[in-house]
């Protein structure tokens, strides 16, 4: 089978490395680069029979996890840290070129070669910090935009390099081709902005009518991979390309959607990405230069560490930032293989100095999901050493929050919720991590939170602790567990609503205690059923006994409700049974051209009119003079026995309705 037995055993063996790491409360990064060292060609045994074809596809898993980096942020995400981005970044460049000539050096190389080294230390890994901070929650904070903005620039600097370190003996040729790439890169970007940004909408709506989910996720994947493809061929990276191709689907209506269906098809290639990062590392070469290694790996880690934490204390970065920063992207990054793979094929460096810079890069990847959550830790000794760093927050008040509702969620239910608590003047702070949803909120003046709720950071920005009511919106089963674990941490008292996707965990939540439970199907299809039973001409009463009467045998099978939900469904119950109902005055009826005073409605039939609709204009509780006339929409309230007699009285044949008719 080829490839696709490879494909299956780095699956499976990256599944059972991933739980390990799970049990050993590791980041799964390491289980899928410990899964590509136990299949690599080094260590014998079950061996991946052609690597570089998992390369290969691991290179599509870097386009893909930069394509959905362009769907989640704007260029709005990046005006904050523009400055530090693009006057910061070749400043931290210059000064790791310093620091690997200076390494070199220290190693009794030739200049040639540690200024190739100095240049392969100075790219940092953009697939391995997204994932790392994808998976600590760090999306949303000042110092993640830092990290990326910077990250992108290095992505952008690659090209320059590129043509610059195999001509080092001929200048001249070197900035003839600089010149090009320089205008190409220009002329691309000015294309996707201008022109794309109009195109890549208008194809998507035109493929989102035809209707078909397949054909839209094939169209998200030719516009990621295809852009990219596009700028390689013109002498780019293939990133770069795909991330600017999701910033500009980003700002279409179908930015979201096309960001929740590539995400799983981005996880599996970046698994073979990681797992291919694993195959490089040769244990045997490891031992034999254990102690080159390791020292090129402290002094890399060191010294890349300081440069970034120096430039973002220069740019003025505070708090936690520098330390955040210089803890996250002092790893040798992925695009370092393909400039060690030129100077090896150009026979500018040598294959000991190829495996060596190697092998020194696998083991910084290894290490940064490891180093980058000792800031974390930082956080937890509660400003001992300093303050926290402040997540994104808009709409606060200046006095702060207190006994207010935490929505865990801002989606279209968490945005519904919002809006009624807002008329009802309830404080309260929503935590969303998509920025589309934050523009949403910030817009109708609502407080967020911008992060993953799923993490103790983000839920102390909300204070938490200070919370009346938790609201998880988020229908993952793991990550609504994990938000509602942490905020009974937090806040011993917090009560909790919590949405539920699947039956099958009720139990899970209620040994959470959680307060009230929602499951959205249900209710879809007891509104469907509603529906169904009214064009079935049944009743309304018998409508409400029926639909309230299954809610309950649902809920009392799997879970006690609380005692206020249980009231809340009487209320239900009995708001039914007074029900409005309107009824269309034709031709013949008792009531034309009498008043509500002369027909004594409510003393004949016990129901009180609330409304009349004449000609599209409400008249709200019409007084005793008001006079009926044909076609008027009459709305009434009043008990199921009222409204029968009100119907066979005035009404004799005709049938109410819950909703006025058209």
């Amino acid at each position: 089978m080829g490839i696709a037995t490879d494909i299956i055993l780095l699956v499976l063996t990256a599944f059972f490395c991933g739980l390990l790491m799970q049990r050993l409360r590791q980041p799964l990064i390491l289980g899928y680069i410990l899964a590509g060292v136990i299949l690599g060609p080094h260590t014998g045994g079950l061996t991946i029979s052609d690597a570089h074809d998992i390369e290969l596809l691991a290179e599509i898993g870097v386009g893909l996890l930069l394509f959905a980096l362009g769907l989640e942020f704007s260029h709005k995400d990046l005006k904050p840290v523009k400055w530090i981005a693009l006057a910061g970044t070749p400043l931290q460049i210059g000064l790791s070129v310093t620091l690997g000539i200076g390494i070199g050096q220290l190693m009794g190389w030739d200049l040639k070669t540690s200024v190739w080294f100095g240049a392969l230390i100075s790219l940092s890994s953009t697939m391995v910090i997204l994932k790392t901070l994808m998976n600590q929650g760090w999306l949303g904070t000042l110092s993640s935009k830092v990290m990326i903005g910077m990250l992108i620039v290095q992505d952008l600097a690659v090209v320059p390099m590129l043509i610059i370190l195999p001509l080092m003996n001929d200048p001249a040729a070197g900035m003839v081709q600089l010149g090009h790439a320089a205008i190409k890169a220009a002329l691309f970007l000015l294309g996707m902005f201008v022109l794309g940004a109009k195109l890549l909408p208008w194809l998507m709506r035109r493929i989102a009518k035809i209707g078909s989910r397949e054909l839209f996720l094939l169209a998200i994947i030719a516009i990621g991979l295809g852009i990219g493809y596009a700028t390689y061929l013109i002498g780019l990276s293939f990133a770069f390309g795909a991330f600017i191709a999701g910033m500009v689907l980003n700002e279409s209506d179908y930015g979201h959607q096309a960001l929740s269906d590539i995400i799983p098809l981005r996880d599996v290639f970046g698994l073979l990405f990681f797992a291919s990062v694993g195959m490089l590392l040769d244990p045997r070469f490891m031992v034999d230069h254990f102690a080159t290694i390791l020292l090129l790996v402290l002094l890399v880690s060191v010294g890349k560490g300081l440069i970034f934490a120096t430039i973002s204390w220069m740019f003025r970065y505070g708090n936690v930032i520098p330390i955040a920063v210089g803890l996250g992207l002092f790893q040798i990054g992925e695009f370092s293989f393909v400039l060690a793979r030129i100077g090896l094929s150009s026979k500018s460096v040598n294959t000991d100095f190829y495996n060596l810079v190697l092998t020194t890069a696998v083991l910084t990847m290894i290490l940064t999901p490891v180093i980058s959550a000792q800031t974390s830790r930082l956080y937890s000794l509660k400003k001992r050493w300093f303050q926290k760093e402040q997540l994104e927050s808009l709409n606060f008040p200046d006095k702060g929050f207190d006994h207010h509702v935490v929505i865990a969620g801002g989606g279209r239910v968490g945005m519904q919720i919002a809006t009624t608590l807002h008329r009802l003047s309830i404080p309260f702070v929503i935590i969303e991590l998509d920025q589309r949803r934050i523009e949403q909120a910030k817009n109708a003046g609502f407080a967020v939170v911008y992060g993953d709720a799923s993490h103790e950071i983000v839920l102390e920005a909300a204070s938490m602790h200070k919370a009346a009511l938790l609201v998880v919106t988020i229908p993952g089963i793991v990550e609504s567990q994990t938000i509602v674990a942490h905020a009974q941490r937090l806040n011993g008292r917090i009560e909790v609503v919590a949405r539920i996707s699947d039956p099958d965990f009720f139990e899970v939540f209620s040994e959470l205690n959680v307060t009230d439970l929602v499951y959205p199907e249900l209710e879809a299809g007891l509104e469907m059923a509603r529906q169904v039973l009214l064009a079935l001409h049944i009743p309304v009463t018998e409508i409400q006994r029926q639909t309230e009467a299954l809610r309950q045998e649902y809920f009392t099978s799997r879970m006690s409700q609380s005692k206020p939900y249980q009231t809340l469904s009487q209320f239900r119950s009995a708001e039914q049974q007074f029900d409005l109902e309107w009824v269309t005055v034709g031709e013949g009826s008792a009531l034309i051209d009498r008043t509500i005073g002369e027909a004594e409605i409510r003393k004949k039939t016990g129901v009180s009119v609330v409304g009349v609709l004449r000609e599209d204009q409400l008249e709200p509780n019409p007084g005793p003079q008001f006079r009926f006339q044909e076609k008027d929409l009459v709305a009434v309230i009043g008990s199921s026995e009222a409204r029968d007699a009100f119907q066979a009285k005035f009404f004799p044949g005709a049938r109410l309705s819950a909703e006025p008719a058209a």
